[in-house]
């Protein structure tokens, strides 16, 4: 939700700055998650400056330029210009030395001090485009301005400039879905009054053109208000208001619409306007069409009613999907010169059912489904039509409709004294806490010794138990005034022998954020295609989503691949190349009948191990890495020693499967070129996907630890030439038969192929650690055991020992 701080400012005086502003709201609840500076031109002509052209001669070098002095406030400048049109007398824009100009074609570029064919310049007298003001280049602009020399030009053409907050909002504050709501909690935070814009002036001017309205059931409608306004004109809205609307994210549409827009964030009470001459029966009714009636929404989709949602009907049809999206028919045209206006308040549920069945959401579904304020309404549609015969002309032709039958009264909530201590953790007097609960426009009443109770106005809708109106005490007092006691500690009596998940987990983290990698949450929901293109998904595994937002998000994933390649993705063409990033999520898989869930854990490795350094040049990610860090993983969880099986299929051009007995937990290796270019990802990608579910079940082993040996470990090494398909796991298990107990581990430090042996063959170069844990090893013991080793290799495995 984007909040533009000059529009706060109408709602109340502050001098604060866009930051401290921003840090008041988050530690209140409603984070900001950035703030944006909206500028309707470019650079806002920072530099640029009103002068007056007092000489302007022929340049001697140069038939088509001009040498002219220019009086700029500061002071007098030679500026050297192109321009036919200039001459003395005029006053003009000039970008001034060191200012940076952004044209209308997108192009920027910096003044200079300059010498062009030998005269000096020292700015630039503009034309049009180069400032970003329109197309034209045919010359110079030549302002008809009384303003001084030096004025900035910004002041001259009414730039508009806005610092805009983005309020990553929690579904609970649907009351701060508004600039006005935003204020009221800097109202209560800084203690200063709010000002509300005044309807006092608002008048009906006749009653021409008047629309009943019939509410077919208050509980699906709680309050619909509507009045016409006749004879306006439909056209562009003023440069202020299309400036306001393009700050906060949105497209100005025309000045009807616009108006309505402008309520809608500003009060965050959803407006609708329709063509009253489309109205047929002059009568509007809010009731429920039968289910698979057709109807063809503002997008021109024809959709079926599935009988469930709330409409907004004339005699003959429906207009609108009561608080969700208009109709095609009765919306706002250029021809359009009478519209009837809605403000109404509907229940967040029938709304919610119909915004999920149609997959529409709206700035006033969501609004809408979290509940607005019902005597908002009212003042909303007087705010609306006031400012809508403002910019469009013509008169408000009917009284207002408001039918209320049942209006909403405050919420009681009963607080306990002792209940606002116990759960804040210190004692705030109680009038701090009355003064708190005033600002947030919160009433004190029955107070006595124990405690009060709280009338809490309906647009407050997340303000309904005791706990509620201490959260809202907290958030103003500030969580950072709570001190923290130096013996605050946990306590548990029972014993835990199961582990837990989320501990491990947590522990897995831990380990792979100190090796470097960052952790990524992805989406569960994505792209049908990924499953068709490529072999190791299976389309109909597909998990498909009945109500999808997009084509994008239209299935449960099967797998954190390829969510993942599009965060590497995103990351890449950021110029961010070098990535280790791993992410724990759930995976889906329809199954007969019924579906199947996975937690799995996905690793990617690409780009380089180590950036480029005078020192060292990159060197690029590599599977030993990748396979280094699930070794970790496996010996951190105790899970035994998985079997290896070599794979070339699936998502991989190499890699290894990974299995416990007869499961499989996971497998790693190098990504196929063709699968990491399906999320556009153009470098090579090492990527592992364990099954975390598997590896939790395996780790309850108990774990064993032993003494370490006081003997010393020994090591030899051998160089084998064999077949190239013999595979490592295959030697190191004939290692381990051959060499007993005494066998600590193996490596491989060296691999090599080329022409020095024949193209059949490879040769590894493997190190043997030996040691007993009894006693130290003796010559004659290493000797025979690396006997037996080599006969072992070169017996099974047909291996060629080089001495």
């Amino acid at each position: 939700m984007k909040i533009s701080i000059n529009r706060l400012k109408d709602f109340m005086s502050f001098d604060h700055s866009s930051e401290e502003i921003a840090a008041l709201l988050t530690a209140s609840g409603l984070e900001v998650e950035g703030i944006d500076t909206y500028e309707s031109i470019p650079g806002s002509l920072e530099g640029v400056v009103i002068g007056e052209v007092l000489t302007c001669v022929s340049h001697p070098n140069a038939d088509k330029l001009s040498v002219t002095t220019v009086d700029i406030g500061k002071g007098i400048v030679p500026i050297v210009c192109g321009a036919p049109n200039v001459a003395k007398g005029q006053r003009v824009a000039v970008a001034t030395v060191n200012t940076t100009l952004y044209t209308s074609s997108g192009e920027s570029f910096q003044i200079k001090k300059a010498k062009i064919r030998g005269e000096v310049s020292e700015g630039m007298i503009c034309a049009e485009d180069e400032l970003g003001l329109g197309d034209s280049h045919d010359g110079i602009m030549v302002l008809d301005t009384d303003l001084p020399n030096g004025t900035p030009a910004n002041t001259f053409f009414n730039i508009s400039r806005a610092e805009v907050l983005e309020i990553g909002l929690t579904p609970n504050r649907a009351d701060a879905a508004s600039h006005l709501g935003v204020a009221r909690d800097l109202k209560a935070l800084m203690r200063r009054p709010l000002n509300l814009p005044s309807v006092d002036n608002f008048r009906v001017d006749s009653e021409a053109l008047p629309i009943a309205v019939e509410v077919a059931d208050p509980s699906d409608c709680p309050r619909y208000a509507g009045l016409t306004i006749s004879g306006l004109k439909v056209a562009p809205s003023p440069a202020w208001l299309q400036d306001y609307l393009k700050a906060i994210g949105l497209e100005p549409i025309n000045n009807v619409v616009d108006a309505t827009n402008f309520i809608l964030h500003d009060l965050g009470q959803p407006l609708h306007a329709f063509d009253a001459s489309k109205i047929q029966g002059g009568k509007i009714l809010v009731k429920r069409l039968p289910e698979g009636t057709p109807f063809t929404t503002l997008d021109e989709k024809e959709r079926k009613l599935s009988g469930s949602e709330l409409m907004i009907c004339d005699n003959e049809e429906g207009l609108c999907i009561a608080g969700i999206f208009g109709g095609l028919g009765s919306g706002i045209s250029d021809e359009t010169r009478d519209v009837f206006l809605e403000s109404a308040c509907f229940s967040p549920d029938i709304i919610r059912r119909g915004s999920q069945y149609h997959g529409l959401k709206t700035d006033a579904s969501f609004r809408f489904e979290r509940g607005t304020d019902p005597n908002m309404p009212v003042y909303a549609l007087k705010r609306a039509a006031m400012l809508i015969k403002e910019l469009a002309g013509g008169e408000i032709s009917s009284q207002i409709v408001d039918i209320y039958p049942n209006p909403v009264q405050d919420h009681q909530v009963p607080v306990k004294y002792r209940n606002i201590t116990r759960l804040i953790g210190k004692e705030i007097p109680k009038e701090e806490i009355h003064e708190i609960l005033r600002w947030l426009e919160i009433e004190v009443t029955q107070e006595t010794e124990a405690g009060f109770v709280a009338l809490v106005k309906p647009y407050r809708v997340d303000v309904t138990r005791e706990a509620d109106i201490i959260e809202e005490v907290l958030r103003i007092y500030g969580f950072d005034a709570i001190p923290l006691a130096e013996d605050y500690h946990s306590d548990f009596l029972a014993n835990h022998p199961a582990k837990d998940g989320n501990r491990l987990q947590y522990r897995m983290t831990e380990i792979l954020s100190g090796r470097g990698f960052s952790e990524i949450i992805t989406n569960s929901l994505t792209k049908a295609s990924y499953a068709e293109k490529v072999p190791h998904l299976d389309i109909d595994g597909s998990v498909v989503i009945l109500n999808k937002l997009s084509e994008d998000l239209g299935v449960l994933r099967q797998s954190l691949l390829f969510t993942g390649l599009e965060v590497l993705a995103h990351n890449i063409n950021r110029r961010q190349k070098d990535l280790k990033c791993f992410e724990f999520g759930t995976v889906y898989c329809k199954e007969g009948e019924g579906y199947r869930e996975n937690n799995n854990l996905s690793i990617f490795l690409t780009g380089n191990q180590t950036s480029e350094s005078w020192l060292a040049p990159a060197v690029p990610v590599q599977f030993s890495q990748l396979y280094a860090v699930v070794e970790v993983i496996l010996q951190k969880l105790n899970v035994g020693e998985p079997s290896v099986e070599m794979v070339e299929e699936g998502p991989f051009e190499y890699g290894l499967k990974l299995m416990l007995g007869k499961r499989e937990i996971g497998s790693l290796g190098l990504l196929s070129a063709s699968i990491a270019r399906l999320a556009e990802v153009k470098q090579e990608v090492y990527y592992a996907e364990l099954d975390w579910t598997a590896l939790l079940v395996a780790s309850q082993g108990v774990k064993k630890f032993q003494e370490i040996s006081k003997f010393p470990e020994v090591r030899r090494d051998l160089s084998l030439v064999i077949d190239q398909g013999v595979s490592f796991a295959f030697l190191k298990s004939l290692a381990e038969k051959a060499g007993g107990s005494l066998l600590k581990r193996i490596g491989v430090f060296d691999v090599y192929t080329g022409d020095k042996i024949e193209a059949s063959k490879k040769a590894y170069a493997l190190s043997f650690f030996l040691q007993d844990n009894e006693k130290t090893l003796t010559d004659k013991v290493i000797d025979k055991t690396m006997g037996r080793l080599m006969q072992v290799f070169e017996k099974e495995a047909g291996a060629y020992i080089r001495k």
